[in-house]
């Protein structure tokens, strides 16, 4: 839900610490949900953040973040994306990324004399530590490495609601408490379970320190582009000197020379010159006022090579320079920046659900009191079977153990989190999740035209001279682009660039006029047609002259092309007579000029890899039905929509999502104009070229980084790939407990054991979603 649409909304991220589990996730929601204010709120347990939706003015965060606190979890506002300074990226804010290895090797080395009698007893050796002193080793492990799950615990069950710790808790102190009074009333040590409950705790800390790794391997693609941003700028100043021998008071200043200050890049503000030299990362958004080089934007953009840059380019914050010294005009800096906002993006798609992880959630909120009930009558049922308090106690313990559903809550926001960002590295944000619930339905991707699968920029295609033996081609072209000069139009333009590429050489011109609905005119003062008034002008404002059927049967087979055709008129050797605005009978046509929409490359072979995937494909298109049947029958799609008002194409995207049978279709709308916003919210999955309009990004779901149509396929597979990977990891994560609760009630799984196969449920769903970070885009290679 973009922040468009809520206009009388703020939105805030908070970073959560104590979160260990499904259940803690339901817990700080419900906690959220509660507040006055709070109109929306997402937490997420991979991220191990919160984003918020409240009423304007309805409430502080600060009183957020006390109403989280009390129950019983750390909360701050998230460092927004922009502000994270200049090459420090954040960390995992888990305890686990820092200290957490070193309580696991203390734990499994205090619990190591205590499994082993365990380990050796199928080699016929028959030897344990005293009791007293498997009292002394479990102790610490018990009360101060596992400390951390009674307190997390108790806070739960204050709350009136259980988490993973409170399962530790109860399970170990049961475990520990028996061993505990069987060493007072007897001894016989070997009925002793000390290893059982110290084991469990140091494999779930174990599992921890496995989750935090993992995670931070997940959020790799956002710590690089964070470290993208450089500590400093070298912004220029410039300094002036008086002239000699002036007093203070006379002369006036002259600019002595440019120098730069290297300043922080807090301290950057845009208008600002910013010097930057060969191999050093670009500090800002800006366009380039001095120097050429090469760019490399890949980790912005996924452009696999460097992009040549010169004067009056855009240059984007985080890229980095090749071989050339470059000055830049600061536009956009800090969090404005392109950088902060593709950041800003991926955090927030991975700090949102997927429509699937309510399933999850409303399962997360019974599971922890279901299982304590489940652990209870395991207990009771195997004490009247067995006749045996300990056996019966053990089995409860292993119930407990196994449940913890670590898995359960890590499954969907793991996948997530990889998924989108390794589909970022090669520039394509998913920022909407729901997406890849629905990529793998489509059937349908629905093209806009111009400026998605054309350039969107026209360009001289043909180029013909009425009488070749009467006027030189070049000197044609070089008086036509001459009458263009100084012209913003489209066409004028492309004509300029066709006379450039050709070389042909410009001549002056006077008395310039543009003529409204009709085209340019002017004289030129050198050349063939020196002092001879010309016109280009549109066909249609020829009508009713002699000449008009002439020229239009000439223009014809160009307009069956769908393109748009000028003509280059010559209205004689009458300078001295005022330039009239009308067509006049003596005019003479010299050449025809043919301008069409060029076709991005990859067009076709976009098209041809949603084919090869079994998805039809059609285009949208404004332009007459001669156009865009042309291009679309260059690029291969299934159907063509022509003559499309901005307004009526999201009617037509609503028409594919149900055929005439009533079935329903999943339609895909490729766009990046304002006027494809519409189509773009409407269809299942929005994708917006990012060298389109704001407006059309806000509105999608996806968001391809560079103008490149093939993206679209490599979208939807990623997309695709993830949504699998969500699928094979709630699998998981219930099979491990469905499994495992009733082997733990029968007395197959010890509770050693139990801790074991919790620990690696949560590892196995977190290396599953890893998997994804080797996929790369087909068209790369």
């Amino acid at each position: 839900m973009n922040q468009a649409e809520h206009t009388n909304s703020e939105f805030f991220t908070l970073d959560i610490g104590g979160m260990t589990c499904a259940s803690c996730v339901s817990r700080v929601e419900k906690a959220l949900l509660k507040i006055p204010g709070v109109e929306a709120a997402s937490v997420n347990l991979a991220t191990e953040q919160a984003r918020i939706r409240i009423q304007r003015g309805s409430i502080k965060l600060p009183e957020i973040i006390s109403l989280v606190q009390k129950t019983g979890y750390e909360a701050k506002e998230s460092a927004p994306a922009g502000n994270i300074g200049q090459g420090e990226a954040k960390t995992t804010k888990s305890l686990w990324a820092s200290d957490g290895l070193g309580r696991v090797l203390l734990g499994f080395l205090l619990s190591a004399p205590l499994a082993l009698p365990m380990l050796i007893m199928p080699l016929g050796f028959h030897w344990s530590l005293p009791g007293w002193w498997q009292f002394a080793l479990a102790t610490p492990v018990q009360f101060v490495l596992g400390w951390r799950f009674y307190k997390a615990g108790y806070q739960s069950l204050m709350a009136g609601a259980g988490n993973m710790d409170l399962l530790v808790a109860l399970g170990t102190s049961a475990a520990y408490g028996l061993s505990l009074y069987l060493l007072m009333s007897s001894s016989h040590t070997h009925e002793l379970y000390f290893e059982g409950s110290a084991i469990i705790i140091s494999m779930v800390l174990l599992g921890k320190w496995l989750e935090a790794r993992a995670k931070k391997q997940t959020s790799e693609a956002i710590r690089a582009l964070q470290k993208l941003w450089p500590e400093h700028a070298k912004v220029l100043r410039q300094t002036f000197e008086l002239p000699s021998g002036s007093g203070s008071g006379s002369g006036s200043a002259s600019i002595k020379s440019d120098q730069y200050r290297d300043l922080p890049l807090s301290q950057v503000l845009p208008g600002d010159r910013v010097f930057i030299l060969p191999g050093e990362r670009i500090p800002v958004d800006g366009i380039i006022i001095s120097g050429t080089s090469h760019i490399d934007e890949a980790l912005l953009t996924g452009e696999s090579e460097p992009v040549k840059k010169c004067i009056g380019n855009q240059v984007i914050g985080g890229a980095l320079n090749g071989e050339g010294a470059l000055i830049v005009v600061a536009q956009a800096v800090g969090i404005e920046s392109v950088l902060s906002q593709i950041i800003r993006l991926v955090e927030e798609a991975q700090t949102q659900k997927a429509p699937i992880q309510k399933l999850v959630d409303q399962v997360s909120a019974i599971f922890v009191p279901t299982v304590i009930l489940l652990a209870v009558l395991t207990g009771i049922g195997n004490w009247l079977y067995l006749d045996s308090v300990s056996i019966a106690l053990l089995r409860a313990v292993s119930v407990l153990v196994i449940a913890c559903p670590c898995a359960l809550g890590l499954a969907t926001p793991a996948a997530i989190m990889a998924g989108t960002g390794i589909a970022a590295k090669f520039g394509i944000l998913i920022k909407d999740p729901q997406v890849l619930e629905l990529s793998h339905c489509l059937d349908i991707v629905a093209f806009d035209k111009t400026g998605t699968l054309t350039a969107g920029k026209p360009r001289l295609i043909h180029f013909l001279p009425f009488d070749l033996a009467l006027n030189n081609p070049n000197d044609i072209l070089a008086t036509a682009a001459s009458l263009q000069l100084g012209s913003e139009h489209p066409l004028a333009k492309a004509l300029i660039d066709y006379a450039k590429d050709q070389q042909a050489l410009l001549i002056s011109v006077t008395n310039n006029m543009a003529l409204p609905g009709i085209g340019v005119e002017g004289i030129p003062i050198s050349g063939f047609f020196a002092n001879h008034r010309l016109r280009i002008q549109s066909i249609n404002s020829l009508e009713g002259t002699p000449e008009f059927q002439r020229i239009l049967e000439k223009a014809q087979p160009y307009f069956d092309q769908g393109q748009t055709v000028s003509v280059l008129m010559d209205l004689g050797s009458h300078a001295d007579v005022v330039i009239a605005t009308t067509a006049v009978d003596v005019a003479i046509p010299v050449a025809l000029f043919a301008f069409g929409d060029e076709l991005k490359p990859g067009s076709t072979q976009a098209v041809t890899a949603l084919k090869a995937l079994g998805i039809r494909t059609v285009m949208i298109s404004g332009d007459n039905l001669a156009a865009a049947t042309r291009v679309g029958q260059a690029i291969g799609v299934d159907e063509v929509f022509a003559q499309i008002m901005p307004s009526k194409k999201a009617e037509i995207i609503q028409q594919l999502q149900t055929n005439i049978a009533g079935n329903k279709h999943y339609v895909a709308m490729i766009g990046d104009g304002v006027n494809d916003a519409p189509a773009l919210a409407i269809a299942d999955v929005g994708m917006a070229m990012s060298t389109g309009t704001d407006v059309a990004m806000q509105a999608a779901g996806i968001t391809l980084m560079r103008g490149d149509p093939g993206l679209v396929a490599d979208a939807i597979e990623i997309s695709k790939k993830t949504w699998n990977k969500i699928r094979q990891n709630l699998f998981w994560a219930f099979a491990f407990n469905t499994i495992g609760i009733p082997m733990a009630a029968l007395g197959y799984l010890s509770p050693m054991l139990a801790g074991s196969a919790m620990a690696l449920s949560s590892f196995c769903v977190l290396s599953n979603a890893l998997l994804l970070k080797r996929w790369h885009p087909r068209h790369y290679f």
